[in-house]
């Protein structure tokens, strides 16, 4: 494998953001607690080694969804290992997408392993362990639903409501299927169906699939997963839980923050606050909580509690609490010895909201690392654009100036006549000069002529263009295949591809690969090219 790596600010796609935050912009300071980088941690642990974690209920958690799981020794290890105050969570999440969704969602589980590897080598003394949180209270299953493979959309139909991690594997079986027929027969499909399958129809939910799909993919590397919607979990939650419905703080602060990112940073807010920021959970059920009228009520139920009330109910059943997008890091950072949280760049963005929030709730604001960005070219891909000596940063341009490059390299004509517009535009300056002496409207003609003649050369010159892309369209037509797979529905490949196309031509060495190259402290986009030769 062949490996490029490519700065940030060179990487077009990629919001502003995005690159401000991993770059460092010095007006974002305010916003964010730790500098990313291997000498920080140590200041980071110290901060949350005073923060008191029920480290016994997470044990306990964890040692329960594994039940009837097959453990790697590494992820034994691990849990065992949370007893102790030396160990520490490197932390990063997303929704349960449909078989692991886009290949960010993979980027992001190998970027936490690698980092948890190179803190224990600055770090002997002690422990770290990749946790991958998946957010199965979420409710918005038109994001989670469906998966891209092979230019085909599998979609799972299902009519249930409420929460995505508390429904039915039932209604997969259509989706798997489906699955099964577009993986094809070779003994890589085969092996990996069967890990799929396994995981979707040995669970009646959703979140427990989701589970051991994650754990089956990565236990030899001992990433520990983990679903947080747990009752002995939440009830370390509770006085947040109380504080955020009863007082209602957060929106205001976050607000705050947003209007001084708008201001200081140019960054436009990321997620937007409720009054408050908890939805009521049960079963095919999860509404928004709102205080209207002297009561709390959940939307479009009978749902309705007295301050009394609601009181007792967060204390008798945390687990029907479940926060959103506002409210999620902070119960995150709360139950868990966690240091630092890996995301993408929309993600970090709506941490940098939340730095007042935290000191509010008196939680420690962890490390902000933005995950590890990955373009992959197989060997038939490499070797397209190796024909058409295009060079790796090239192909992030935009399609038009790819072609026009290549045009331009491989033609002997020069295809622009700025040198002949530059002589035509003096000419007609000159004459017109001449003109406004004898008369001043004969002057003013002269110069609208000359921007007729210059369009007719711009004409000229696009007819040229169009010549010579006749000639070469065969190569044309594969740099905009190239532009086409590298760069789905003109988004990045790793925001639209899965995993699974790839993992069909490399099986574990795909995992394998990525595991030794990936490296969320360096600050590029990789883009690894299958360079072997058959």
């Amino acid at each position: 494998m062949k490996l490029h790596w490519i700065p940030f600010q060179n990487v077009p796609q990629l919001s502003y953001k995005d690159v401000s935050y991993t770059n460092g912009l010095a007006k974002l300071a305010d916003f964010y607690k730790y500098q990313v980088n291997i000498e920080s941690f140590e200041q980071v642990m110290t901060d949350k080694s005073k923060a008191s974690i029920n480290r016994t209920a997470l044990m306990e958690v964890l040692q329960e969804q594994y039940q009837g799981l097959s453990k790697s020794q590494k992820v034994e290890d691990h849990i065992t290992a949370l007893a102790k105050d030396t160990t520490f969570t490197i932390i990063t999440a997303h929704q349960p997408s449909l078989f692991t969704g886009p290949l960010y969602y993979i980027y992001k589980i190998i970027s936490c392993i690698n980092l948890c590897e190179q803190l224990k080598t600055a770090y002997p003394a002690n422990n770290f362990v990749p946790f991958f949180v998946t957010g199965g209270e979420d409710h918005d299953f038109e994001e989670v639903n469906y998966v891209n493979l092979f230019g085909k959309k599998i979609e799972w139909q299902n009519e249930e409501k409420g929460s995505v991690g508390m429904m039915s594997t039932a209604s997969l079986k259509p989706t798997l299927a489906e699955l099964k027929e577009v993986l094809g027969t070779s003994e890589k499909a085969v092996e990996i169906y069967t890990l799929i399958e396994k995981a979707y129809t040995e669970n009646q939910l959703y979140s427990k699939a989701t589970i051991q799909l994650v754990h089956g993919l990565f236990k030899d590397y001992g990433l520990v997963v983990l679903g947080m919607n747990h009752p002995k979990l939440k009830q370390q939650f509770i006085p947040y839980i109380k504080e955020e419905i009863l007082n209602r703080p957060s929106k205001a602060l976050i607000e705050a923050t947003s209007d001084r990112l708008e201001k200081e940073a140019n960054f436009k807010q990321q997620a937007f606050p409720r009054p408050i920021n908890f939805f009521y959970l049960r079963k095919n059920l999860r509404e928004r909580i709102v205080y209207e009228d002297g009561s709390y009520q959940v939307l479009n139920t009978d749902y309705h509690f007295t301050e009394k009330e609601m009181i007792q109910e967060i204390e008798n059943h945390p687990e029907y609490f479940s926060p959103n997008v506002v409210m999620r890091p902070l119960y995150q950072e709360v139950v868990m010895p966690n240091l630092a949280y890996i995301g993408g760049g929309g993600e970090l963005a709506y941490w940098l909201e939340r730095k007042s929030q935290f000191a509010h709730f008196d939680v420690n604001f962890p490390m902000l690392i933005r995950r590890n960005s990955v373009m992959w070219l197989d060997k038939g891909m490499a070797k397209k654009v190796n024909k058409l000596s295009l060079s790796i940063p090239q192909i992030f341009e935009d399609q038009d100036a790819v072609i026009r490059s290549f045009i331009d390299s491989n033609t002997n004509t020069t295809l622009e006549i700025k040198e002949e517009k530059e002589t035509v535009s003096k000419a007609f300056d000159q004459i017109a000069e001449k003109a406004k002496s004898i008369d001043q409207n004969l002057g003013k003609a002269i110069q609208a002529e000359k921007s007729k003649q210059l369009k007719v050369l711009d004409q000229l010159e696009s007819r040229l263009l169009r010549a010579e892309k006749q000639k070469h369209e065969t190569a044309l037509k594969q740099i905009t295949g190239i532009k086409d797979k590298l760069y789905p529905k003109n988004g990045l490949q790793e925001r639209h591809d899965n995993f699974l196309s790839l993992y069909l031509k490399y099986g574990r060495s795909f995992f394998d690969t990525l595991l030794e190259h990936l490296d969320p402290l360096k600050k590029q986009f990789l883009v690894i090219e299958d360079s072997t030769v058959d």
